[in-house]
């Protein structure tokens, strides 16, 4: 609707609409018109639509505006950084349809030129441009996993009976996905090729397959699928090689032969029989990363990783109060159904307006539904917490009689995110040293296939934590997983603790939790050193004691 110049308040109907029912919990199909019509921010003409949709399963006036839309230019949509004003004007100013004519025009100067536009707009378009180019047809970890369990059990349909298992960064769980890996054993490859080429839901790249090796796609999905066959009594060689990082398989074991050297030299009955081989403890496949792990594995001390059923409560999660879908009394009672002993509310700061933050006198109205929640669901605990704005300059966005209010604080970045490095982590290192921080929330900002993070000093920002006490998140959310699980290592080895969190905007964001633990477990997190692991009570003591002694400081 803005990139044809509809009517503002027409367009405002439906953000507004939008912002109303992603805060519902309402099943829209199962309404009238007239129901449609009565709900918050629904006029008559959006009623209209939705009750069209339920009836067509589409919508003429979306399908007209598509129609009068280059597909590129939808495309260029999901550019952060730009909004439909400016790439209605690169459209029909420059005549741009696509990403690729957008990176021409930018390359070439003729962007910058535009009025509104000039060099930094350009010099952002192009790196957004090819952000989106090195992550097209890409999942983060969680769709990927989805997408190579239909795609197994479509295999294990046409294949009955022989070996099959996913490989590569898939089963090392990776965050993010470049490509379906699966092994199949068979006796006859052509013949197992031959039943691939006849399912429909395969689709074979010819140019890129080999006598061992199938590759297409599978259904509508444009990630890209492979398939390598082995021989069943070889099946334990190629699912270990195939899974292993280049540093893990290249790990020398003697004078003369590498991991890889020694499994295909071999004929091993498991993975496990490998590395007792090798002389080494057995390494699971998400560690084979080629980085702590080979030496832990040498000397008998790898670590014991955290399970799911070490956490003890889910932090950092938000509620109606801020942008959350679901109610407190909501959030709540689901989190203490699924088995936890606690939850931390951090609903969003007064800085963060465009979520609903809470400001001083609906913090007061929260509290004391807290308190009467807890009474009720005794011994189940909700901790009051705060997801705060570290605003430009380290500070965060209450003062400090408001913030000792709290239980705890998760502190995060959310505004400015065009920082250096030297900015960003000053940023960062200024909130760390607030003594109402907590934990450090979602270190780096970034999204995963969406956006980079803003560039940050690790070792800095790990060593501040340590010195301060301060927790670091890693956010669950399967579009985050920051911090990212290459400096979970290094923070363990500082002594910073790390907090598996959801950031669960309704009751589902829970099983997020998932993801954290995954990323976690790929840096070596041990239950001792997960903040969460902690028990219902040793936290209270551990909130206790610490905005005790931020009282003290301040």
């Amino acid at each position: 609707m803005e990139l044809h110049e509809e009517n503002a308040f027409k367009i405002r109907g439906y953000q507004n609409a939008i912002y109303n029912l992603d805060k519902s919990d309402i099943a829209l199909a199962e309404l009238s018109h007239k129901e449609l019509e009565g709900l918050d921010g629904v006029g008559k003409s959006i009623a209209a639509t939705i009750n069209e949709i339920n009836l067509t399963g589409s919508s003429k006036t979306l399908s007209q505006y598509l129609e009068e839309t280059p597909q590129g230019i939808v495309e260029l949509l999901d550019i952060k950084g730009i909004g439909p004003k400016k790439i209605k004007v690169l459209w029909k100013e420059l005549g741009i349809e696509s990403g690729h004519e957008l990176k021409e025009a930018a390359n070439s100067g003729l962007v910058a030129k535009l009025k509104g536009f000039g060099e930094k707009t350009q010099t952002t378009l192009l790196k957004a441009l090819e952000f989106m180019e090195a992550n097209a047809n890409k999942l983060h970890y969680a769709e990927a996993e989805k997408l190579s369990t239909e795609i197994r059990e479509a295999l294990e349909n046409l294949l009955p009976g022989q070996k099959i298992s996913e490989t590569g960064e898939l089963r090392r769980q990776l965050e993010v996905i470049d490509t379906i890996s699966l092994l199949v054993a068979s006796e006859d490859f052509d013949a197992t090729e031959a039943i691939l080429e006849s399912a429909e839901d395969f689709n074979q790249n010819l140019k890129s397959s080999g006598p061992l090796t199938w590759r297409g796609s599978f259904r509508e999905s444009k990630v890209p699928v492979q398939i390598t066959f082995c021989q069943p009594d070889r099946f334990v060689e190629a699912l270990f090689i195939s899974t292993g990082s280049i540093g893990h398989l290249s790990a020398k074991v003697n004078d003369k032969d590498s991991l890889k050297d020694l499994t295909r030299a071999g004929n091993f009955e498991s993975e496990a029989a490998i590395y007792e081989a090798a002389g080494m403890d057995y390494i699971l496949p998400e560690l084979r990363e080629g980085t702590f792990e080979l030496e832990a594995a040498r000397n008998k001390t790898l670590p014991v990783l955290a399970e799911m059923s070490d956490l003890k409560g889910i932090l950092h999660n938000h509620s109606t109060y801020s942008d959350g879908k679901h109610t407190l009394r909501q959030m709540a009672e689901y989190c203490k159904e699924l088995g936890y002993e606690y939850l931390g509310i951090c609903d969003h700061s007064k800085s963060a307006f465009y979520a609903n933050g809470l400001d001083e006198n609906r913090l007061v109205e929260q509290h004391v539904e807290i308190d009467k929640l807890n009474e009720e669901l005794a011994p189940f605990k909700i901790f009051k917490g705060i997801e705060s704005d570290i605003l430009y300059d380290g500070n965060l966005d209450y003062d400090d009689e408001v913030l000792a209010s709290f239980d705890f604080i998760v502190s995060s970045v959310h505004s400015i995110l065009n920082m250096n490095r030297q900015k960003a982590t000053q940023r960062l290192l200024t909130a760390i040293e607030n003594p109402y921080t907590t934990i450090l929330g979602h270190p780096t900002g970034r999204l995963l296939l969406r956006r980079e993070g803003y560039p940050i000093d690790h070792k800095a920002v790990i060593d501040h934590c340590a010195k301060h006490g301060v927790i670091i998140e890693i956010n669950a959310n399967p579009w985050r997983l920051d911090l990212d699980w290459r400096w979970v290592r290094y923070a363990i080895d500082q002594g910073v603790k790390l907090s598996i969190n959801p950031d669960a905007h309704e009751m589902n964001g829970y099983h997020h939790m998932k993801y954290g633990l995954l990323a976690g477990r790929k840096g070596g997190l041990t239950a001792d050193m997960t903040f969460n692991a902690m028990g219902k009570d040793a936290l209270d003591s551990f909130f206790k004691e610490r905005k005790e002694k931020a009282k003290a400081h301040a």
